[in-house]
């Protein structure tokens, strides 16, 4: 190698340093920890240590992000731990803050989406603009479309009563059909967990379609051959419920806690929310049927 040639790589690699912030590279590197730190968070199965743990791993992605803003690992994760913190911890008992949260989540999957091309207006766009914006998108986005789709529909689910919130849910459904598409059983078929929800928490008036809510509900159960629990706590939650099947209701719900600890163990932690909602719905079961 010649010196010219030896100074030119010097040269190259001092802008591209240059480039990059120590914060920025920090960071980057940083990703591979925050991967090993959700799949022990999974694991957990002690929710009051999982509770505890939860804002300071949340705030620390939020912090890596202040460094590199564009990183789409790092969005996604945030996205998903706003939502996973909502749903677990705060949405039982405090249905206002959990609204909030998904609404952070939901803002850091439009940053993701944005930086994939996604360039609409999430507030004023229909479902065909929706469709042609996501169209080109890949699997790379899959994490970021789904954990998007996710935190809106959720804070749509806690305004019911709201028919301008309601009106949106079309859109979450257009984002979570690319994902249908591209990566049908990305996070443990969660795309199908979310149509089975979609389907049967509305009465077939009003857009609901309760055979097709139980298939996606099958389809997400058999990813997993039945061991995440959150399927049949969302089936009795949503599809039960909006049909008033009782026996079927307490029958999916006393499955859940029978269930043994551990018996799921990459994805303990879902299992665990899931045993403690099933309860809360139990409790609820006289006020609903």
């Amino acid at each position: 190698m010649t010196d010219a040639i030896r100074s030119l790589i010097i040269a190259l690699l001092l802008s591209a340093l240059a480039a990059c912030s120590t914060g920025q590279m920090v960071a980057r590197t940083s990703v591979s920890i925050m991967d090993g730190n959700i799949e022990a968070m999974n694991r957990e199965t002690d929710l009051v240590l999982a509770e505890a743990a939860m804002p300071a791993n949340i705030k620390l992605i939020e912090g890596l992000i202040n460094e590199d803003p564009g990183n789409l690992e790092l969005l996604a994760s945030a996205a998903q731990g706003f939502y996973g913190y909502a749903f677990g911890f705060v949405e039982l008992a405090d249905r206002q803050r959990a609204e909030a949260l998904y609404a952070r989540g939901f803002e850091y999957g439009k940053r993701g989406l944005q930086r994939l091309g996604v360039d609409i207006d999430f507030a004023s766009a229909v479902p065909g603009d929706i469709d042609k914006a996501v169209a080109g998108l890949g699997n790379e986005a899959v994490p970021m479309l789904f954990w998007t789709a996710s935190c809106w529909a959720k804070q749509i689910d806690l305004n019911r009563d709201d028919p301008a919130r309601l009106a949106e849910v079309n859109s979450t459904e257009r984002l979570m059909h690319r994902v249908l598409e591209l990566q049908p059983e990305y996070y443990y078929g969660g795309a199908y967990l979310y149509y089975g929800v979609y389907f049967g928490s509305r009465a077939p008036m009003l857009g609901g379609d309760f055979a097709r809510s139980e298939q996606n509900f099958a389809s997400a159960s058999a990813v997993t051959q039945g061991k995440l629990l959150l399927v049949d706590v969302l089936q009795a939650e949503y599809l039960e419920r909006q049909r008033l099947d009782q026996q079927r209701f307490r029958q999916l719900l006393t499955g859940v806690l029978n269930n043994p600890v551990g018996s799921f163990p990459e994805m303990a932690l879902a299992n665990q929310i899931a045993r403690a909602r099933a309860e809360y719905l139990l409790s609820r079961e006289s006020d609903w049927f």
